[in-house]
Protein backbone atom coordinates (compact mmCIF):
# COMPACT_ATOMS: atom_id res chain seq x y z
CA UNK A 1 0.00 0.00 0.00
CA UNK A 2 1.19 3.66 -0.60
CA UNK A 3 1.19 4.65 2.68
CA UNK A 4 3.40 1.55 3.69
CA UNK A 5 6.26 2.28 1.58
CA UNK A 6 9.66 4.07 3.79
CA UNK A 7 10.95 6.54 1.88
CA UNK A 8 13.07 7.98 4.70
CA UNK A 9 13.50 10.09 7.35
CA UNK A 10 14.29 13.75 5.14
CA UNK A 11 11.17 12.20 2.79
CA UNK A 12 9.13 12.35 6.24
CA UNK A 13 10.06 15.95 7.48
CA UNK A 14 9.68 17.35 3.98
CA UNK A 15 5.84 15.46 4.22
CA UNK A 16 4.99 17.42 7.51
CA UNK A 17 6.18 20.30 5.94
CA UNK A 18 4.22 20.00 2.98
CA UNK A 19 0.90 18.52 5.56
CA UNK A 20 1.30 21.37 8.11
CA UNK A 21 1.15 24.30 5.17
CA UNK A 22 -1.77 22.28 3.58
CA UNK A 23 -3.65 21.72 6.95
CA UNK A 24 -3.56 25.75 7.20
CA UNK A 25 -5.06 26.33 3.46
CA UNK A 26 -7.26 23.92 4.33
CA UNK A 27 -8.78 25.56 7.25
CA UNK A 28 -7.94 28.96 5.04
CA UNK A 29 -10.23 27.75 2.18
CA UNK A 30 -11.54 30.87 0.35
CA UNK A 31 -10.64 33.02 3.08
CA UNK A 32 -9.28 36.12 0.96
CA UNK A 33 -12.92 35.97 -1.03
CA UNK A 34 -14.67 35.47 2.22
CA UNK A 35 -12.80 38.48 3.92
CA UNK A 36 -13.57 40.18 0.97
CA UNK A 37 -17.34 39.55 0.99
CA UNK A 38 -17.86 39.28 4.90
CA UNK A 39 -15.38 42.41 6.09
CA UNK A 40 -15.68 44.40 2.79
CA UNK A 41 -18.85 43.57 1.28
CA UNK A 42 -17.30 43.21 -1.97
CA UNK A 43 -19.27 42.09 -5.09
CA UNK A 44 -19.06 39.30 -7.76
CA UNK A 45 -16.58 41.94 -9.69
CA UNK A 46 -14.34 42.72 -6.62
CA UNK A 47 -14.38 38.77 -5.70
CA UNK A 48 -13.05 37.77 -9.08
CA UNK A 49 -10.92 40.44 -9.65
CA UNK A 50 -9.08 39.59 -6.44
CA UNK A 51 -8.84 36.28 -7.22
CA UNK A 52 -7.88 37.06 -10.40
CA UNK A 53 -5.17 39.96 -10.28
CA UNK A 54 -3.81 38.93 -7.51
CA UNK A 55 -2.54 35.40 -9.39
CA UNK A 56 -1.64 37.33 -12.59
CA UNK A 57 0.93 39.78 -10.44
CA UNK A 58 2.25 36.93 -8.65
CA UNK A 59 3.40 35.05 -11.84
CA UNK A 60 4.76 38.04 -13.41
CA UNK A 61 6.75 38.42 -10.02
CA UNK A 62 7.77 34.63 -10.06
CA UNK A 63 8.82 34.92 -13.83
CA UNK A 64 12.36 36.18 -13.12
CA UNK A 65 12.61 33.63 -9.95
CA UNK A 66 12.55 30.92 -11.78
CA UNK A 67 16.40 31.45 -12.78
CA UNK A 68 17.02 32.14 -9.00
CA UNK A 69 15.29 29.08 -7.79
CA UNK A 70 16.62 26.41 -9.70
CA UNK A 71 20.82 27.41 -8.82
CA UNK A 72 19.75 27.78 -4.89
CA UNK A 73 19.57 24.94 -2.32
CA UNK A 74 15.63 24.39 -2.67
CA UNK A 75 15.14 23.47 0.98
CA UNK A 76 16.90 27.21 1.88
CA UNK A 77 14.32 28.44 -1.12
CA UNK A 78 11.09 26.97 0.66
CA UNK A 79 12.08 28.59 4.06
CA UNK A 80 12.28 31.85 2.28
CA UNK A 81 8.79 31.39 1.07
CA UNK A 82 7.31 29.99 3.96
CA UNK A 83 7.93 32.76 6.19
CA UNK A 84 7.47 35.20 3.23
CA UNK A 85 3.77 34.24 3.21
CA UNK A 86 3.67 33.98 6.88
CA UNK A 87 4.80 37.71 7.41
CA UNK A 88 2.18 39.38 4.89
CA UNK A 89 -0.54 37.27 5.71
CA UNK A 90 -0.51 38.09 9.19
CA UNK A 91 -0.88 41.55 8.27
CA UNK A 92 -4.42 40.84 8.07
CA UNK A 93 -5.30 40.35 11.09
CA UNK A 94 -3.61 43.22 12.13
CA UNK A 95 -5.34 46.09 9.90
CA UNK A 96 -8.72 44.18 10.93
CA UNK A 97 -8.20 44.58 14.55
CA UNK A 98 -7.26 48.23 13.94
CA UNK A 99 -9.88 48.77 11.28
CA UNK A 100 -7.33 49.70 8.60
CA UNK A 101 -7.85 46.79 6.18
CA UNK A 102 -8.32 47.27 2.78
CA UNK A 103 -9.21 46.09 -0.80
CA UNK A 104 -5.86 46.81 -2.12
CA UNK A 105 -3.76 45.30 1.08
CA UNK A 106 -5.61 41.85 -0.16
CA UNK A 107 -4.99 42.36 -3.60
CA UNK A 108 -1.07 43.08 -2.80
CA UNK A 109 -1.29 39.91 -0.77
CA UNK A 110 -2.26 38.00 -2.92
CA UNK A 111 0.12 38.92 -5.34
CA UNK A 112 2.58 38.18 -2.93
CA UNK A 113 1.48 34.74 -2.05
CA UNK A 114 0.58 33.36 -5.20
CA UNK A 115 4.31 34.36 -6.08
CA UNK A 116 5.11 32.76 -3.12
CA UNK A 117 4.00 29.66 -3.92
CA UNK A 118 5.11 29.08 -7.06
CA UNK A 119 8.99 29.81 -6.02
CA UNK A 120 8.50 27.24 -3.30
CA UNK A 121 6.35 24.59 -5.16
CA UNK A 122 9.03 24.66 -7.86
CA UNK A 123 11.92 24.32 -5.24
CA UNK A 124 9.94 21.48 -4.02
CA UNK A 125 9.56 18.99 -6.94
CA UNK A 126 13.34 19.66 -7.63
CA UNK A 127 14.18 18.72 -4.00
CA UNK A 128 11.88 16.16 -3.96
CA UNK A 129 13.62 14.62 -6.71
CA UNK A 130 16.62 14.80 -5.48
CA UNK A 131 15.03 12.78 -2.32
CA UNK A 132 13.78 10.11 -2.89
CA UNK A 133 14.34 7.57 -5.87
CA UNK A 134 12.83 7.97 -9.32
CA UNK A 135 10.50 4.82 -8.99
CA UNK A 136 9.57 6.50 -5.31
CA UNK A 137 8.27 9.61 -7.03
CA UNK A 138 5.13 8.00 -7.98
CA UNK A 139 4.15 7.23 -4.47
CA UNK A 140 5.64 10.47 -3.02
CA UNK A 141 2.92 12.19 -4.92
CA UNK A 142 0.22 10.55 -4.24
CA UNK A 143 0.84 11.18 -0.24
CA UNK A 144 1.53 14.70 -0.93
CA UNK A 145 -2.05 14.57 -2.85
CA UNK A 146 -3.70 12.72 -0.28
CA UNK A 147 -2.22 14.91 2.30
CA UNK A 148 -3.67 17.87 0.49
CA UNK A 149 -7.53 16.63 0.08
CA UNK A 150 -7.88 15.24 3.20
CA UNK A 151 -6.71 19.23 4.86
CA UNK A 152 -9.52 20.30 3.06
CA UNK A 153 -11.52 17.82 3.96
CA UNK A 154 -10.96 18.59 7.37
CA UNK A 155 -10.10 22.38 6.84
CA UNK A 156 -13.11 24.10 5.50
CA UNK A 157 -15.96 23.34 7.51
CA UNK A 158 -13.60 23.71 10.92
CA UNK A 159 -12.37 27.45 9.20
CA UNK A 160 -16.43 27.64 8.17
CA UNK A 161 -17.32 26.96 11.83
CA UNK A 162 -14.23 28.89 13.36
CA UNK A 163 -15.69 32.39 11.03
CA UNK A 164 -18.94 31.82 12.75
CA UNK A 165 -17.98 31.87 16.02
CA UNK A 166 -14.39 34.71 15.71
CA UNK A 167 -15.14 36.80 12.96
CA UNK A 168 -13.77 36.67 8.99
CA UNK A 169 -10.15 36.49 9.69
CA UNK A 170 -9.33 33.90 11.94
CA UNK A 171 -8.68 31.33 9.35
CA UNK A 172 -6.08 33.24 8.08
CA UNK A 173 -4.46 33.37 11.18
CA UNK A 174 -4.29 29.79 11.37
CA UNK A 175 -3.14 29.80 7.87
CA UNK A 176 -0.36 32.53 8.31
CA UNK A 177 0.77 30.19 11.47
CA UNK A 178 1.05 26.85 9.74
CA UNK A 179 3.69 28.88 7.04
CA UNK A 180 5.67 29.15 10.13
CA UNK A 181 5.08 26.06 11.42
CA UNK A 182 6.10 24.33 7.70
CA UNK A 183 9.73 26.47 7.56
CA UNK A 184 10.21 24.97 11.03
CA UNK A 185 9.48 21.15 9.56
CA UNK A 186 12.16 22.07 6.86
CA UNK A 187 15.00 23.31 9.39
CA UNK A 188 14.47 19.86 10.88
CA UNK A 189 16.19 17.81 7.48
CA UNK A 190 19.62 17.63 8.06
CA UNK A 191 20.15 16.06 4.44
CA UNK A 192 23.23 17.83 2.68
CA UNK A 193 22.10 19.43 0.04
CA UNK A 194 24.68 20.86 -2.37
CA UNK A 195 24.64 23.78 -3.99
CA UNK A 196 23.33 23.51 -7.77
CA UNK A 197 26.58 24.27 -10.19
CA UNK A 198 26.14 26.63 -12.80
CA UNK A 199 26.89 25.03 -16.04
CA UNK A 200 26.93 26.66 -19.66
CA UNK A 201 25.24 29.99 -20.74
CA UNK A 202 24.48 32.09 -17.79
CA UNK A 203 21.78 31.18 -16.01
CA UNK A 204 20.51 34.77 -15.55
CA UNK A 205 20.69 35.78 -19.12
CA UNK A 206 17.34 36.98 -20.21
CA UNK A 207 16.76 33.32 -22.40
CA UNK A 208 16.84 31.56 -19.12
CA UNK A 209 13.78 32.33 -17.74
CA UNK A 210 12.20 31.23 -20.91
CA UNK A 211 14.09 27.53 -20.78
CA UNK A 212 11.14 25.60 -18.77
CA UNK A 213 8.83 26.66 -21.91
CA UNK A 214 11.15 25.84 -24.46
CA UNK A 215 11.24 22.52 -22.50
CA UNK A 216 7.94 21.79 -22.11
CA UNK A 217 6.48 23.14 -25.90
CA UNK A 218 9.62 20.80 -27.71
CA UNK A 219 8.51 17.87 -25.48
CA UNK A 220 5.11 16.41 -27.06
CA UNK A 221 3.24 14.60 -24.23
CA UNK A 222 4.40 17.57 -21.64
CA UNK A 223 2.32 20.50 -24.62
CA UNK A 224 -0.43 18.88 -24.79
CA UNK A 225 -0.63 17.67 -21.02
CA UNK A 226 0.53 21.76 -20.15
CA UNK A 227 -2.43 23.13 -22.65
CA UNK A 228 -5.25 20.83 -20.96
CA UNK A 229 -4.01 21.33 -17.59
CA UNK A 230 -4.15 25.48 -17.78
CA UNK A 231 -7.66 25.00 -19.14
CA UNK A 232 -8.56 22.28 -16.69
CA UNK A 233 -7.25 24.68 -13.31
CA UNK A 234 -8.24 27.76 -14.69
CA UNK A 235 -12.13 26.70 -15.34
CA UNK A 236 -12.12 25.35 -12.15
CA UNK A 237 -10.59 27.92 -10.23
CA UNK A 238 -12.67 30.50 -11.96
CA UNK A 239 -15.92 29.03 -10.52
CA UNK A 240 -14.69 29.28 -6.78
CA UNK A 241 -15.38 33.12 -6.68
CA UNK A 242 -18.59 33.10 -8.27
CA UNK A 243 -19.66 30.13 -6.59
CA UNK A 244 -18.96 32.23 -3.14
CA UNK A 245 -20.94 34.77 -4.63
CA UNK A 246 -23.72 32.70 -5.36
CA UNK A 247 -23.80 30.25 -2.23
CA UNK A 248 -23.40 32.90 0.45
CA UNK A 249 -24.79 35.74 -0.90
CA UNK A 250 -27.77 34.50 -3.43
CA UNK A 251 -28.74 31.70 -1.94
CA UNK A 252 -27.93 32.18 1.80
CA UNK A 253 -25.58 29.51 2.71
CA UNK A 254 -23.71 29.92 6.03
CA UNK A 255 -20.20 30.22 6.16
CA UNK A 256 -20.16 26.57 7.68
CA UNK A 257 -22.27 25.03 4.93
CA UNK A 258 -20.35 26.51 2.44
CA UNK A 259 -16.79 24.61 3.65
CA UNK A 260 -18.79 21.93 4.54
CA UNK A 261 -19.26 21.37 0.44
CA UNK A 262 -16.78 21.46 -0.35
CA UNK A 263 -15.30 19.25 2.60
CA UNK A 264 -17.07 16.32 2.26
CA UNK A 265 -15.90 15.60 -1.08
CA UNK A 266 -12.61 15.76 -0.68
CA UNK A 267 -12.86 12.38 1.14
CA UNK A 268 -13.05 10.97 -2.14
CA UNK A 269 -9.45 12.56 -2.87
CA UNK A 270 -8.03 10.23 -0.18
CA UNK A 271 -9.46 7.49 -2.70
CA UNK A 272 -8.08 8.42 -5.59
CA UNK A 273 -4.81 9.35 -4.64
CA UNK A 274 -3.88 6.04 -3.18
CA UNK A 275 -5.13 3.81 -5.63
CA UNK A 276 -2.87 6.07 -8.26
CA UNK A 277 0.23 3.34 -8.21
CA UNK A 278 -1.63 0.79 -9.03
CA UNK A 279 -3.85 1.89 -11.18
CA UNK A 280 -0.86 2.72 -13.30
CA UNK A 281 0.81 -0.19 -12.96
CA UNK A 282 -1.94 -2.48 -14.27
CA UNK A 283 -3.87 0.14 -17.04
CA UNK A 284 -0.83 2.30 -18.01
CA UNK A 285 -0.16 5.95 -17.82
CA UNK A 286 -1.75 6.94 -21.34
CA UNK A 287 -5.15 5.26 -20.26
CA UNK A 288 -4.89 7.20 -17.17
CA UNK A 289 -4.14 10.49 -18.46
CA UNK A 290 -7.17 9.47 -21.52
CA UNK A 291 -9.65 8.04 -19.35
CA UNK A 292 -9.67 10.15 -16.11
CA UNK A 293 -8.65 13.68 -17.80
CA UNK A 294 -12.07 12.99 -19.98
CA UNK A 295 -13.68 11.97 -16.65
CA UNK A 296 -12.85 14.54 -14.70
CA UNK A 297 -14.19 17.29 -17.04
CA UNK A 298 -17.73 16.48 -17.31
CA UNK A 299 -18.88 17.45 -14.12
CA UNK A 300 -18.55 21.00 -13.87
CA UNK A 301 -21.59 21.98 -15.66
CA UNK A 302 -23.58 20.80 -12.64
CA UNK A 303 -22.69 23.96 -10.93
CA UNK A 304 -24.86 25.96 -12.99
CA UNK A 305 -28.10 23.62 -11.23
CA UNK A 306 -27.06 24.54 -7.56
CA UNK A 307 -30.74 25.42 -5.33
CA UNK A 308 -30.79 26.76 -2.22
CA UNK A 309 -31.30 24.60 0.85
CA UNK A 310 -30.55 20.98 1.48
CA UNK A 311 -30.72 20.12 -2.45
CA UNK A 312 -28.66 22.64 -3.23
CA UNK A 313 -26.23 21.65 -0.85
CA UNK A 314 -26.46 17.79 -2.27
CA UNK A 315 -25.79 19.10 -5.73
CA UNK A 316 -22.73 21.03 -5.03
CA UNK A 317 -21.32 17.94 -3.15
CA UNK A 318 -22.52 15.46 -5.58
CA UNK A 319 -20.27 17.93 -8.37
CA UNK A 320 -17.39 18.18 -6.15
CA UNK A 321 -16.83 14.61 -5.73
CA UNK A 322 -17.19 13.47 -8.95
CA UNK A 323 -14.80 15.78 -10.06
CA UNK A 324 -11.97 15.41 -6.87
CA UNK A 325 -12.08 11.59 -7.05
CA UNK A 326 -10.56 12.41 -10.62
CA UNK A 327 -8.80 14.92 -10.16
CA UNK A 328 -6.78 13.21 -6.98
CA UNK A 329 -6.15 10.25 -9.26
CA UNK A 330 -4.43 12.53 -12.69
CA UNK A 331 -2.63 14.69 -10.69
CA UNK A 332 -0.06 12.48 -8.54
CA UNK A 333 0.50 10.67 -11.85
CA UNK A 334 0.70 14.17 -14.08
CA UNK A 335 3.41 15.25 -11.15
CA UNK A 336 5.19 12.45 -11.38
CA UNK A 337 5.20 12.08 -15.42
CA UNK A 338 6.84 15.39 -15.31
CA UNK A 339 9.60 15.35 -12.77
CA UNK A 340 10.26 11.93 -14.85
CA UNK A 341 10.59 13.59 -17.91
CA UNK A 342 12.72 17.04 -16.88
CA UNK A 343 16.31 17.20 -16.71
CA UNK A 344 17.66 17.57 -13.27
CA UNK A 345 19.26 21.17 -14.47
CA UNK A 346 15.80 22.35 -15.44
CA UNK A 347 13.07 20.97 -13.04
CA UNK A 348 12.44 24.54 -11.51
CA UNK A 349 12.40 26.80 -14.68
CA UNK A 350 9.86 24.02 -16.05
CA UNK A 351 8.18 23.47 -12.74
CA UNK A 352 7.81 27.51 -12.57
CA UNK A 353 6.92 27.75 -16.26
CA UNK A 354 3.89 25.10 -15.22
CA UNK A 355 2.81 27.23 -12.81
CA UNK A 356 3.16 30.32 -13.88
CA UNK A 357 1.06 29.18 -17.29
CA UNK A 358 -1.52 27.61 -14.68
CA UNK A 359 -1.68 30.78 -12.74
CA UNK A 360 -2.32 33.14 -16.18
CA UNK A 361 -4.46 30.42 -17.08
CA UNK A 362 -7.25 31.21 -13.69
CA UNK A 363 -6.65 34.75 -13.60
CA UNK A 364 -7.65 35.18 -17.37
CA UNK A 365 -10.60 32.87 -16.91
CA UNK A 366 -11.15 34.17 -13.26
CA UNK A 367 -11.37 37.93 -14.51
CA UNK A 368 -14.05 37.00 -17.46
CA UNK A 369 -16.19 34.69 -15.36
CA UNK A 370 -16.42 37.99 -12.75
CA UNK A 371 -17.03 39.94 -15.66
CA UNK A 372 -19.44 37.84 -17.07
CA UNK A 373 -21.44 37.35 -13.89
CA UNK A 374 -21.48 40.88 -12.71
CA UNK A 375 -22.99 41.81 -16.30
CA UNK A 376 -25.33 38.67 -16.30
CA UNK A 377 -25.15 36.63 -13.11
CA UNK A 378 -23.57 34.32 -11.39
CA UNK A 379 -25.43 30.91 -12.62
CA UNK A 380 -24.69 32.28 -16.05
CA UNK A 381 -20.67 32.31 -15.72
CA UNK A 382 -20.98 28.65 -14.00
CA UNK A 383 -23.00 27.42 -17.18
CA UNK A 384 -20.64 29.20 -19.58
CA UNK A 385 -17.78 27.60 -17.50
CA UNK A 386 -19.16 24.00 -17.34
CA UNK A 387 -19.87 24.10 -21.22
CA UNK A 388 -16.34 25.33 -22.07
CA UNK A 389 -15.03 22.55 -19.58
CA UNK A 390 -16.83 19.76 -21.56
CA UNK A 391 -14.06 20.74 -24.70
CA UNK A 392 -11.00 19.99 -22.61
CA UNK A 393 -10.41 16.35 -23.33
CA UNK A 394 -9.92 17.12 -26.66
CA UNK A 395 -6.32 18.56 -25.89
CA UNK A 396 -5.43 15.59 -24.04
CA UNK A 397 -2.44 13.51 -26.10
CA UNK A 398 -4.16 11.13 -28.51
CA UNK A 399 -1.32 8.90 -28.94
CA UNK A 400 1.08 7.24 -26.42
CA UNK A 401 3.99 9.97 -25.95
CA UNK A 402 3.91 9.69 -21.83
CA UNK A 403 5.71 6.32 -21.67
CA UNK A 404 8.78 6.59 -18.65
CA UNK A 405 12.06 4.51 -18.20
CA UNK A 406 10.58 4.06 -14.57
CA UNK A 407 6.50 3.48 -15.77
CA UNK A 408 5.42 -0.45 -14.91
CA UNK A 409 4.19 -1.94 -17.96
CA UNK A 410 1.04 -2.20 -18.31
CA UNK A 411 -1.04 -5.64 -16.79
CA UNK A 412 -2.45 -7.65 -19.96
CA UNK A 413 -5.56 -9.08 -19.89
CA UNK A 414 -6.00 -12.07 -17.80
CA UNK A 415 -2.54 -11.82 -16.14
Amino acid sequence: MVGRRPLGRPFGWLWAAYAVSAYGSGLGFGALPLVAVLALDAGPAEVSALSAVGPAVGALIALPLAPWVEFRRKRSVMIAMDLTRFAVMATIPAAYAFGLLGFGQLLVISAVVAAAKIASNAAGGAYLKSLVRPDDLLVANARFESTNWSSIAVGPPLGGAAIGVFGPVVTVVADALSYLLSALCLTAIRAREEVPRKSGASPTRAGALLDGWRHILAHPGLRALYVNNMLVSGLIMATEPVLAVLLVRELAFTPWQYGLAFAVPCLSGLIGSRLARGVVARYGRHRIFRTVGTLRAVWLIGLAFVRPGAAGLVTVMAVELAIIINMSLYTPVLATYRLEHTPRHLVARTLSAWSIGQQAAIAVLTALAGLLAGAASPRTALTVAGLLMLATPLLLPRRDQTSSPHEPEPARDGA
